[in-house]
């Protein structure tokens, strides 16, 4: 499993709560530009409509080499391949208050990209700066164990 992008800043903002693992609709050129590691998840998010879900704003950079076929848009609306009965139990799930359906990485799957996208919910302030603070107190015991 080769990863291409990981969203860092999701694990920072949401608590998460299930993860799936779904495929993406693309096209030739897009999966050359995969492979050659040029993605970015960082402002992507995903939106239900008509019983399907898309991921919005995920830029896959356009590949160089395609000539006349790379007229698409690098930041397109992407569909993501689930199973009906796992869209409808995440629709369920996102008209509750709070949640929401976030990208957390892209990777390769054997010769399939695959996205794993996450059902969350938002942090406050006060759980942002405990997470931060955690992670500090961290720091600090792997630094004093090294130096011991």
């Amino acid at each position: 499993m080769k990863i291409i992008a990981i969203n860092k800043s999701a694990s920072f903002e949401y608590f998460i709560q299930e993860k799936y693992e779904a495929g993406v609709v693309l096209e030739g050129a897009e999966v050359k530009s995969l492979r050659a590691g040029r993605a970015s998840l960082g402002e992507s998010f995903c939106e239900i409509r008509g019983g399907e879900i898309f991921l919005k704003n995920m830029h896959i950079a356009i590949y160089d080499k395609s000539g006349a076929f790379s007229t698409r848009d690098a930041r397109r609306d992407r569909k993501l391949l689930l199973h009906r009965i796992e869209i409808s139990k995440i629709a369920g799930r996102v008209n509750e208050k709070g949640f929401t359906l976030v990208p957390l990485r892209i990777y390769f799957k054997d010769a399939l990209v695959k996205v794993e996208i996450a059902l969350c919910k938002g942090k406050h302030t006060y759980d942002k700066k405990q997470s931060l603070k955690e992670r500090d107190q961290k720091r600090a015991m792997d630094r004093a164990a090294k130096e011991f």
